[in-house]
């Protein structure tokens, strides 16, 4: 990484709560378009089907919200709720939306685990440590966490259900400074994002087969 590259790596600016909503209600509002018998599709290259996939994603953002969420959050373990899959292969959930509330129940089921995460970013202390298998985070790297999953998700879903999705790029390039600093900073932010989480090529470099985030605060 050159000089000019490692002074714009530290002088990046933070992720926000309001960064995540943001995320989270864009991606609400694209896929609440969705035509009702596609949920039962493919979520571009995952194994579950669409309606599977938002309940993973909302589980995600449930799971990051109540990791803050302890007094004493723990640092070598996730809080201790059953996560279950209602079918072999199917995701390993602890939410999981009624079915017959239909996709209009489904979007609510996101919108409300979204906002959990967000009110905790806002509240919780800049000093909390939380684990993560990817490192021990702060508040700052959850809002992170919680919008790869949902702007990456929702490019899986948006492929299933025919929809076209296109997240903010500044918050794209904010989350790639915050979680995979290694990453190239010339490149198209949503495109590199989508490079870093495996799902795409990326100016020549070949699409990865494994990856991870660092969710360990800066500085």
């Amino acid at each position: 990484m050159s000089s000019s590259e490692q002074t714009e790596r530290l002088s990046r600016t933070p992720v926000t709560a309001d960064d995540l909503d943001l995320a989270v209600r864009l991606a609400v509002e694209v896929l609440g378009t969705a035509p009702a018998a596609a949920w039962e599709g493919k979520a571009g290259s995952l194994e579950w089907d669409c309606w599977e996939t938002v309940e993973h994603l909302s589980d995600d953002l449930f799971a990051y919200a109540v990791q803050l969420g302890p007094k004493s959050p723990p640092l070598e373990g996730e809080v201790p709720f059953v996560w279950e899959s209602r079918r072999p292969g199917g995701p390993a959930n602890a939410i999981h939306a009624d079915r017959g509330a239909g996709p209009a129940g489904l979007m609510q089921v996101l919108e409300a685990s979204g906002a959990l995460l967000v009110a905790m970013v806002r509240t919780a202390s800049p000093e909390t440590r939380a684990y993560h298998g990817f490192g021990v985070s702060d508040p700052e790297g959850f809002a992170a966490m919680g919008i790869v999953e949902t702007v990456v998700h929702t490019y899986d879903l948006a492929q299933g259900l025919g929809l076209v999705w296109s997240p903010p790029e500044g918050v794209c390039a904010r989350v790639l400074a915050r979680l995979f600093p290694d990453a190239p900073t010339s490149t198209d932010p949503w495109d590199t994002l989508l490079w870093a989480t495996g799902r795409a090529e990326l100016d020549g470099r070949p699409r990865l087969t494994k990856w991870r985030w660092d969710g360990t605060p800066r500085g």
